[in-house]
């Protein structure tokens, strides 16, 4: 009795550590799902700049963001910016540009992001970038990064790291399984959201 309780709270630990598939963000809000009033708490961001990042979201990638910044702020107000605000990176596709964007990330250490592609865990992440920085800065970095969902087999938990996730959509995201492509994503999920949602959670995930 005594040795299947430690391992039901074994599995549990680790579950909690596996699930997780978007970086626990502390200091640094998604720009595709905050609200204009907490944009224009990050550095340099006023009103008008926050109204125009809303009217443009969502951002595919972080470029993306970074492109329409440019137009009204320089390159060091902008990774000022990112400190506190970014459109989190797929790591397994993003590109050496996108990675950089990231404050603090050398040409060495976007090396080393993309030297462990393809990524199926953020523990993974940590494991690898853990031989090159220290634990609170793999902690740090954690919050720009995701590692793609597969929707037909990623668990709820997994699916609520997703910034803006509610427990009513992932009761939709697995309503709907097995998908077949992600048209059918598209319909099915455009039922409850409109279609910049849809594309803002396509990002997250992958069909396999």
């Amino acid at each position: 009795m005594q040795a299947r309780t430690f391992l039901a709270a074994l599995c549990s630990l680790f579950g909690a550590v596996a699930y997780a598939q978007v970086g626990t963000s502390t200091d640094v809000r998604d720009a595709n799902s905050a609200k204009e009033t907490e944009l224009v708490t990050a550095p340099h961001v006023d009103a008008a700049l926050a109204a125009k990042i809303a009217a443009n979201r969502p951002f595919a990638d972080a470029i993306e963001l970074d492109k329409l910044l440019g137009a009204s702020l320089s390159a060091e107000q902008r990774q000022e910016l990112y400190g506190r605000l970014f459109v989190t990176i797929n790591l397994n596709d993003a590109t050496r540009e996108e990675i950089q964007l990231i404050p603090g990330v050398t040409d060495r250490l976007a090396h080393e992001f993309e030297e462990y592609r393809p990524y199926t865990s953020l523990e993974q992440f940590r494991r690898e970038i853990g031989k090159y920085v220290a634990a609170a800065e793999v902690a740090r970095l954690e919050q720009y990064v995701f590692v793609p969902m597969n929707l037909n087999r990623a668990s709820g938990d997994a699916f609520l790291t997703i910034p803006g996730m509610t427990p009513r959509m992932v009761h939709e995201f697995e309503e709907y399984r097995p998908y077949t492509s992600f048209e059918q994503f598209r319909r099915e999920i455009g039922k409850y959201v409109d279609e910049k949602e849809v594309t803002r959670l396509q990002r997250y995930v992958v069909i396999e």
